[in-house]
């Protein structure tokens, strides 16, 4: 592939979020302004009646079933609301959202990624949500969690659960190795090494341009080097010594450790092999538990979690990443008050233990006094996998969403949707581009993407 070519198609990229971003903008400076702090109806004044569309992305079938029976039950006691729910897997939500915002086609409430939020508030598509957030307590969800959805003070987002970022590895391979458990990623690439044989990789590299995992990979390298993907005047850091060093790490794993086709993987094909056992390691949340179980339940003794690799064995333990998943309200929503009052409703305590059992370690309580309830720790998987989920607990606090390590930013959304990366790590393996050169290349676009956004750079 030639550099003009690279140039024409991230240029047209970054076209693409200008056009989406200047939409949203505008549909936005054009609704009702139903969604103004002050004017927004509080839940409970008056008898709610109305149609209200909710977009999740709970693919799996207990937190789908939850929804539906959370749906029915808020039904139930209010006869005069219908509850729509449309679900999408996240790589699609994020097309869908886009689109649908500059055609005036959003639903009134809908699930999120931290990063999408910052677009999302950017283009002043959401409602005001502190109204729901008080009237949950406020003082029950972590301040993290909160300002992830938080501008000039206001919150637009509610936390409805937690997880973070991992390393998964097989016990029993490990053991039949003689190997223990590595602590650095030189540890780690030697180990995944020794391990790829007989029909198992010993970890496998993601590297889909319709996924952010490569994003999520090198952002786990260069977390480790106490540095970040963007910096701290707004800009993409790809060329920093940590970040090249992390390219070329990943670069040498895909080749020496992991399956061809994983240069196309996103995130539900690199799981799936750790699910099948065709993997010794693999990084994910504790929704690795349930996969394993659905999956090949025989392996589900086989499998651990342990802290995000170091560059050295004595350096401090890091977060990585932490997901914060949020529920949004639309502001172009004209049943603002409906969808508040189903989203309060999500929270009752006796339900919302049971949506988060509905994948036990996968999801860990947005709700602190939750977290600590006799209902939610009595449960079974809880109680067997209770070291590795104590690893994601201990990790949650510390990690932040990509791009959000100072903050709220539009940067967050942008470097994790686009594919800059993931297109950098392609050029890399199969056009022989030189490591430093698409670095750069890539650094390029992201800040241009960013300034076409509208974001800040210092």
């Amino acid at each position: 592939m030639t550099s003009s070519i690279r140039d024409r198609s991230w240029r047209r990229n970054a076209q693409g979020a200008l056009a989406v971003g200047s939409a949203a903008v505008l549909l936005a400076a054009c609704s009702s302004g139903s969604g103004d702090a002050d004017a927004a109806p509080q839940p409970g004044d008056g008898a709610l009646a109305g149609e209200v569309v909710f977009w999740h992305s709970f693919t799996q079938g207990p937190r789908a079933e939850y929804m539906e029976e959370m749906a029915a039950k808020f039904e139930d006691e209010h006869p005069e609301v219908d509850i729509t729910i449309e679900t999408f897997a996240w790589p699609e939500f994020y097309t869908k959202w886009t689109t649908g915002l500059a055609a005036g086609q959003v639903p009134d409430l809908s699930t999120a990624l931290p990063n999408h939020v910052v677009e999302m508030i950017n283009a002043e598509a959401l409602a005001p949500v502190d109204d729901v957030i008080d009237d949950l307590g406020r003082d029950r969800f972590s301040q993290a969690a909160l300002s992830e959805g938080q501008s000039d003070g206001v919150s637009y987002s509610v936390p409805i659960y937690s997880h973070a970022q991992v390393m998964w590895y097989r016990t029993d391979l490990l053991a039949a190795a003689g190997l223990e458990v590595p602590q650095t990623w030189d540890e780690l690439a030697a180990a995944a090494k020794a391990l790829t044989a007989d029909g198992v990789y010993g970890m496998s590299v993601p590297l889909g341009s319709n996924d952010m995992m490569a994003t999520r990979y090198l952002n786990f390298y260069v977390q480790s080097a106490g540095e970040t993907l963007v910096d701290e005047d707004g800009h993409a850091d790809l060329t920093s010594d940590a970040a090249i060093d992390g390219i070329n790490y990943w670069v040498d794993a895909y080749r020496a450790t992991s399956p061809e086709g994983s240069i196309n993987y996103g995130v539900l094909d690199q799981a799936t092999l750790f699910y099948q056992g065709k993997t010794a390691f693999d990084f994910n949340s504790g929704f690795h538990i349930s996969g394993v179980e659905s999956t090949t339940p025989d392996l589900l003794g086989s499998i651990a979690a342990a802290p995000l690799p170091r560059l050295e064995a004595g350096d401090e333990i890091y977060g990585g990443e932490t997901s914060n998943i949020p529920t949004v309200v639309w502001n172009a929503s004209d049943v603002q008050e409906e969808a508040k009052a189903f989203l309060t409703f999500l929270y009752n305590d006796e339900d919302y233990v049971d949506f988060i059992h509905s994948v036990p370690g996968g999801m860990l309580p947005a709700l602190k006094d939750v977290s600590q309830s006799e209902a939610y720790l009595d449960d079974e998987t809880l109680t067997t996998f209770a070291d590795s989920v104590a690893v994601i607990e201990e990790a949650v606090p510390m990690g932040t969403a990509i791009g959000m390590e100072d903050g709220p930013a539009v940067q967050s959304g942008i470097i994790t949707s686009q594919g800059v990366i993931e297109r950098m790590f392609q050029d890399i393996i199969l056009n022989g581009v030189p490591v430093e050169e698409a670095a750069a290349d890539a650094q390029e676009q992201l800040d241009e993407l960013f300034e076409a956004a509208g974001a800040e750079l210092g």
